[in-house]
């Protein structure tokens, strides 16, 4: 969950396992002529983590050094990728979903890409990427969740649709990622968006009148802002994922839940940077990510589903992360042809 990281997994993102430094950009040094670079370096989001033990099994195995720059949310992540594009800042980028891919293809920031994809995986591959330059590696339905322990406390109906989300019983309750910054933010004004057509404004209009708030990421919107994020937040209601009530059960009951009629599917990959030090230990990474070990490993390190059909997820999710039947979509074509005007109508809505 990108974006979906609890406290104690944005301070773990600190921790990078370096050594003589022969990959892209930055102060790194240069290897000799003729000599093989060593490190890798995955440029990625603020949430990306793994367990140590994996990266240290791929190290040993590949004989090359993993190195991870975090580069803000994803939103955030694509603009950086697209400016350094003459000079990647890493060998390989994980995060750029499909709300923001056709900018970042369409930029010529990745490789293209012979990687092998896991059984399932085809389903989320990116319409028009026809050389496979993003590899899908996890996906998830972008939910409005709620907390029903402070619903229940307070009395107060739970919200269930989108319209509910601007009436007067739910005025100062909302928080939100913005969608020029966040890749969740950017979802959510996608399902506005698909909901409400070329009204869509005028709903945002109505969330803003009713005191929604606005902010950089969902690590701000859920850590910091949501009653069950861990902080002091006093927002009941925030935009996060389909999978995160299976991360606040307590004694057998989640806490939140997510509203499956408020869903959009979000899709991540990596790719191999254009322009990098390293291609060959950027392309190995690459497949490791959607090997059996990562793919078995990212419900539970990044709060996410994985795109291989036969990896297996944690017995809760069942119970407490229910998948929305039928979410909320968007043509890609579209979101190519207009997401620069609708994030500009957006910003104009929000800052009014």
């Amino acid at each position: 969950m990108r974006k979906r990281a609890p406290l104690w997994m944005s301070a773990l993102l600190a921790t990078s396992l370096t050594a003589c430094s022969v990959g892209a950009g930055g102060d790194e040094e240069t290897a000799t002529e003729g000599e093989q670079p060593t490190e890798v370096v995955l440029v990625t989001h603020e949430s990306f983590h793994l367990p140590e033990e994996l990266v240290a099994a791929w190290e040993e195995e590949t004989g090359y050094r993993l190195e991870t720059r975090a580069a803000g949310d994803a939103g955030v992540l694509t603009n950086k990728l697209v400016l350094t594009v003459d000079d990647p800042t890493g060998d390989v980028a994980f995060g750029v979903d499909n709300t923001f891919a056709s900018r970042a293809l369409a930029a010529g920031v990745f490789a293209d890409s012979d990687v092998e994809l896991p059984a399932g995986a085809e389903a989320y591959t990116l319409p028009g990427d026809d050389e496979g330059a993003l590899v899908p590696v996890d996906n998830g339905g972008v939910c409005v969740n709620i907390d029903t322990t402070w619903f229940a406390e307070h009395g107060v109906p739970e919200p269930v649709t989108l319209e509910d989300l601007a009436k007067p019983a739910y005025r100062d309750l909302l928080v939100v990622p913005g969608a020029t910054t966040s890749s969740p933010g950017m979802a959510f004004l996608l399902t506005t968006i698909a909901a409400f057509g070329e009204e869509w404004p005028a709903y945002w209009e109505r969330l803003i009148a009713n005191g929604a708030k606005i902010v950089d990421g969902w690590e701000d919107a859920y850590t910091v802002d949501f009653t069950q994020g861990g902080g002091n937040g006093d927002r009941p209601i925030v935009v996060s994922y389909d999978s995160s009530p299976a991360f606040t059960v307590a004694d057998g009951t989640s806490t939140t839940k997510a509203l499956l009629d408020t869903c959009f599917t979000q899709v991540e990959y990596a790719g191999v940077l254009a322009g990098a030090a390293n291609p060959d230990g950027a392309a190995a990474l690459v497949e490791w990510l959607v090997s059996p070990q990562v793919q078995a490993a990212l419900p539970e390190s990044m709060y996410v589903f994985p795109v291989a059909s036969d990896a297996e997820l944690p017995a809760e999710w069942a119970q407490f992360a229910p998948r929305p039947t039928e979410p909320w979509q968007v043509d890609p074509a579209d979101i190519d042809a207009h997401r620069d005007e609708w994030l500009r109508q957006w910003s104009d809505v929000t800052t009014r």
